[in-house]
């Protein structure tokens, strides 16, 4: 682990610093306690039974107290290192998934677009599940382990130095062992960690798709896609435990070494008069001081392995940069009249070679209504979401009231441009939670007239709990027509200066779309608005229609001078 991972893994621990700083001084007691019960015993040996019966039997007495003192010191110190400790992991936990939370809010639509869902989840899951418990216990288990080991090689030294250089003699050859293994076990872990996400990846993209997988029949295909992934796991991991295996193996004989070293070593050390029975009881009892915590870092071997592998996951997401940040003199948006405006704007996304615009110069005029018509494909949602600064141009500029939308405050100008999309998303609670999405703390009347003004009111009315229905996951408990309703409702709430409306009646039946025309004539009233439609019969009273073709606006009128033209128009109105 680099300078850089160890200072921010260390970062997480400075809110908590002091009850962190308890957790290791309990961890340092109890250290304490386990080494002074050797010290003890070899004390009984070689002095107490020496002891004449009345003088012995108080020193035992004293003694069997004192053990049972340091006994419940030790509990009370365990009481305080599982409690307070495991809570100081699981706080860590919370604070790293709520800085990946917040950062995944601020990364750019671009990033989106190349990430799998189920990959994100599971570094806010399952990776930052095995990093909480890794920054409670290791720093815990090492500070205990170095302790102990210490500790007891201390007592070995003041005990005896002739046995004490056999019982290290095993140390160097451990320590060799371990540099050869752990890399290549890292590099396992963090293969399986990438795998698991492809794993979450797969099952999440089928169950999100549940419908149209049963509706064609293809359970058969996307089991074998989800096994495919689920045995590349499984073959990973038999490669880890291939390599655990090895490694604890090694381990488990280097520390089962000890015991017959220091026993045999200790009694050729009697026979030549350098060492007595008391020495050599206290040596074996500090062997399992030192034997204890190198075993329970071993049995954690894996889940370190993993911990760093999911932090390095965690630390690769928050490295990525937003795209799309404020500049430092970043302007607000005020008394939006909605002028729009396209200079020269050139725009071509990340991953594709073409230029979806070129030199585009629009200008829309405020509380205009203008209506984007073009074949699929060709950029009309693209120029919608360039407005929104989803994504920032390649040259030239896009203005609002003659400000460059990039030296406008992003806060600002979202909250003045009303987004209706063609593809609704609510989200889980009730329908008045979801309206009030468009403003939090609008009142319950202002919620029932953004309803009425989408003719959304007389439906939800009907509804068993009426405003407080539950729209169900992704509001699968209404229809298409109830959710574009809702959300046109969320931007009667909202009250923009600035309306786009993406083409969200296609997928509609001819009654919904006569309650959501009727809903956006409604909201259009006095504001700049732009709409995306495939069907021509929503944009026939538009103030201008601008047909896009080839990166620019080949066309662009009202409806009966663009037919008239037998142009591109005609055509898109003749085939509808």
């Amino acid at each position: 682990m680099n300078y850089f991972k160890f200072k921010k893994m260390i970062s997480y621990y400075k809110p908590y610093k002091k009850v962190f700083f308890w957790d290791l001084f309990f961890s340092f007691l109890s250290s304490v306690v386990i080494l002074a019960i050797p010290i003890i015993v070899r004390y009984i040996t070689e002095k107490v039974i020496l002891m004449p019966k009345e003088k012995a039997l108080k020193n035992v007495i004293m003694l069997g107290v004192l053990m049972i003192f340091l006994l419940l010191v030790f509990m009370a110190s365990h009481y305080f290192m599982i409690h307070k400790g495991h809570l100081i992991g699981a706080k860590m936990e919370r604070d790293m998934r709520s800085e990946l939370f917040d950062h995944y809010q601020k990364l750019s639509f671009s990033f989106y677009d190349e990430r799998k869902i189920g990959d994100l989840l599971s570094r806010v899951s399952s990776d930052l599940s095995s990093i909480g418990d890794f920054l409670h216990h290791i720093p815990e288990e090492v500070f205990l382990s170095i302790l102990r080991i210490i500790g007891a090689f201390v007592i070995f030294f003041y005990i005896n130095w002739r046995l004490a250089l056999y019982a290290i003699a095993i140390f160097p050859i451990m320590i060799i062992y371990l540099k050869y293994f752990i890399p290549k076990t890292f590099k396992i872990f963090t293969k399986e960690r990438k795998k698991v996400s492809d794993v979450n990846s797969q099952l999440e993209e089928t169950i999100s798709g549940i419908r149209t997988v049963k509706s064609f029949g293809n359970e058969k295909l996307e089991k074998s896609k989800f096994e495919f992934e689920n045995n590349e796991l499984v073959s990973i991991k038999d490669k880890g435990y291939e390599l655990m295996a090895k490694t604890y193996s090694g381990l488990v004989f280097f520390m089962n070494s000890m015991m017959p070293i220091i026993t045999i070593a200790g009694l050729l050390l009697s026979i030549n008069g350098y060492n007595n029975p008391g020495d050599l009881l206290a040596f074996i009892l500090c062997q399992s001081v030192i034997v204890g915590p190198i075993y329970s870092l071993i049995e954690r071997f894996e889940k370190i392995q993993e911990s760093i592998a999911g932090f390095d996951r965690f630390l690769e997401i928050l490295s990525i940069k937003p795209k799309i940040t404020d500049p430092q003199d970043c302007v607000e948006l005020e008394n939006v009249k909605g002028n729009i405006t396209f200079k020269d704007v050139c725009f071509k996304y990340n991953s594709k070679k073409e230029s979806v615009f070129k030199n585009l110069d629009l200008n829309i005029k405020a509380g205009e209504f203008v209506a984007l018509v073009g074949s699929s494909g060709v950029g009309k949602s693209t120029l919608c979401n360039l407005i929104l600064r989803f994504y920032d141009i390649s040259s030239g500029q896009i203005l609002i009231d003659e400000k460059d939308v990039r030296k406008i405050k992003t806060k600002d100008l979202r909250e003045n441009i009303g987004y209706v999309q063609q593809d609704t998303f609510l989200f889980s609670g009730s329908i008045i939670e979801n309206i009030k999405y468009g403003k939090r703390d609008a009142t319950e009347s202002e919620v029932i007239e953004a309803a009425k003004n989408a003719n959304a009111h007389e439906f939800i009315m009907n509804l068993p709990e009426k405003y407080n229905t539950s729209v169900g996951q992704k509001g699968m408990k209404l229809s298409g027509g109830q959710k574009q309703r809702i959300s046109i409702a969320r931007v009667f709430l909202k009250n923009p200066s600035i309306l786009i409306f993406d083409e969200a009646t296609s997928s509609l039946d001819s009654e919904s779309e006569k309650c959501i025309r009727k809903s956006l004539e409604k909201l259009s009233e006095n504001r700049t608005t732009i709409v995306i439609a495939h069907r021509l019969s929503t944009i026939k009273k538009a103030e201008r229609i601008l047909v896009l073709s080839q990166g620019r606006i080949s066309e662009e009128g009202k409806h009966e001078k663009l037919l008239s033209k037998n142009g591109l128009y005609s055509e898109f109105y003749r085939l509808l």
